[in-house]
């Protein structure tokens, strides 16, 4: 027990010590930021964790509160802003290769886009999950979710494919790189 006491305050101390360290120098788990998610009214209605995974992309860890029930995508946006009530400053999903819209990652997605994931919400208005975004990071290199001074995340109205039309935006949080 007294072994088992000390790996776990020497964990402990290990992690303390990392998470401070620069973006792109961390090992996976060990860097976070939490940013507010916030409606079209303007009200926080959760959070979302973000975690650098390392060769897995970024983990998203989301506790919401106050959405509707049912099916919503979700993306990350290209602009690290979230104006209410359409959050359309948010941008297109971040496409993170740097040759601009249309020449996007692996299987033609754009770096924002999480593969078969829906968030669902409950009938009491509340969804805590997890989801790993696979092609951004958390480092300094051009998917990096930190790149032109953040990107965002948005919640779609709908869990069905997003096209053309641009189903309405229901939610935002900016992520911003850590200070």
């Amino acid at each position: 027990m007294i072994q088992t006491f000390r790996n776990s305050v020497l964990f402990l101390a290990l992690s303390v010590g990392v998470a401070g360290a620069a973006p792109g120098n961390t090992p996976a788990g060990t860097k976070s930021v939490t940013t507010n998610i916030i409606n079209a009214e303007g009200q926080v209605v959760g959070t979302a964790l973000l975690t650098d995974a390392g060769p897995h992309g970024v983990k998203i860890t989301l506790d919401i509160k106050n959405l509707p029930p049912g099916g919503h995508l979700v993306h990350i946006h290209q602009n690290p802003r979230c104006e209410p009530p359409d959050f359309k400053s948010a941008g297109p999903h971040f496409d993170g290769s740097g040759m601009g819209h249309g020449e996007h990652g692996p299987a033609g997605l754009p770096a924002g886009d999480i593969p078969n994931f829906v968030l669902t919400v409950g009938a009491d208005g509340t969804a805590h999950t997890s989801v790993y975004a696979p092609h951004v990071s958390m480092g300094t290199e051009k998917s990096s979710v930190f790149t032109n001074g953040g990107t965002s995340i948005v919640i779609h109205a709908v869990a069905d494919k997003v096209t053309d039309a641009a189903p309405p935006r229901i939610a935002c949080a900016v992520i911003a790189p850590p200070q």
